[in-house]
């Protein structure tokens, strides 16, 4: 058996970490399986998966393979589509990464677009507000808010979000408006996070950094709740913009404290194979980047 359908035996593990599932996938026997991953295993010099009576586990040197190996055989499933011609339609898998709550409220109705406009590509999301290893994780695309780190990857600027304290119309009648970060301490705050007793808000003034440390008086769980919250009168409080984009648009929120707001933070969709890329990456990449760059949540 060659590197090849070595690879393809150790490549059918990845949606479910299974011999005999890998062995169904492939529509071959168990032992043909085992016998393949145990010359890979030996050829290698490296144990690639731990056995046991609950199944198996990649190991850390199986997981980095699997995940070149995933690479390298889409590839080789993509020349071949290309020489046939079919690479003038955007098909197959495509795994994307994206923040957590900039998805919710900025990409999902993009995300059902792009379904639409391409329903042979089948897309798998993972949504995590970290900076991921592409290569490493088999990431297709992602979705970065915030500067990045040098790297090769191809990067693609869609446009920019803010930090922004906020309150309601009444609220800020009631209370009054404050006018520096010291101010707050004298206000009502609406904390984003479960039993946060106390915040610690940064800004700026005339370009030099400051922060201020503030008891808050209501903690809720999630953004959407403490923005809430504060549309109702319950206080300031301090989140990304493009949540607020329809309560500040509304009137429902008003921002304060405009002058020390902190620089904005860049958003990037990247990917990695630049002009090699598949035509689902393209498709996928061109589509969002100009329905982010539309989005007015990003200007």
């Amino acid at each position: 058996m060659d590197r090849y359908h070595e690879m393809v035996m150790f490549e059918a593990l990845s949606e479910r970490p299974s011999l005999a599932s890998a062995a169904r996938r492939l529509d071959v026997s168990g032992p043909t399986v085992v016998r393949a991953i145990a010359r890979l295993e030996a050829r290698l010099g490296v144990t690639l998966l731990l056995r046991s009576t609950r199944g198996v586990v990649l190991t850390e040197a199986g997981a980095a393979f699997m995940a070149d190996c995933s690479r390298i055989l889409k590839g080789i499933e993509e020349a071949e589509a290309s020489a046939k011609g079919l690479h003038v339609q955007a098909h197959g898998n495509l795994t994307v990464l994206l923040p957590l709550l900039f998805s919710r409220h900025v990409m999902t109705p993009l995300l059902v677009g792009y379904m639409d406009l391409y329903p042979q590509v089948r897309l798998f999301t993972h949504y995590h507000d970290r900076f991921p290893n592409m290569n490493e994780e088999g990431l297709d695309v992602a979705v970065l808010v915030g500067h990045l780190p040098s790297s090769s990857l191809i990067a693609r600027p869609v446009g920019h979000v803010r930090s922004i304290v906020c309150a309601s119309p009444g609220y800020l009648a009631g209370h009054g408006e404050p006018e520096v970060p010291e101010d707050l301490k004298h206000h009502r705050l609406v904390a984003n996070k479960a039993y946060r007793d106390r915040v610690q808000w940064d800004f700026q003034r005339q370009g030099e950094p400051t922060s201020v440390k503030v008891r808050t008086r209501l903690s809720c769980a999630t953004v959407q709740a403490a923005i809430e919250a504060a549309a109702q009168g319950a206080g300031l409080t301090r989140c990304p913009s493009y949540p607020l984009y329809d309560y500040l648009t509304s009137g429902r929120l008003l921002p304060v404290l405009r002058s020390f707001e902190l620089p904005a933070l860049p958003v990037h969709v990247v990917y990695r194979e630049g002009r090699k890329a598949s035509m689902r990456v393209r498709s996928f990449v061109d589509y969002i980047v100009d329905g982010l760059r539309q989005h007015p949540a990003m200007n």
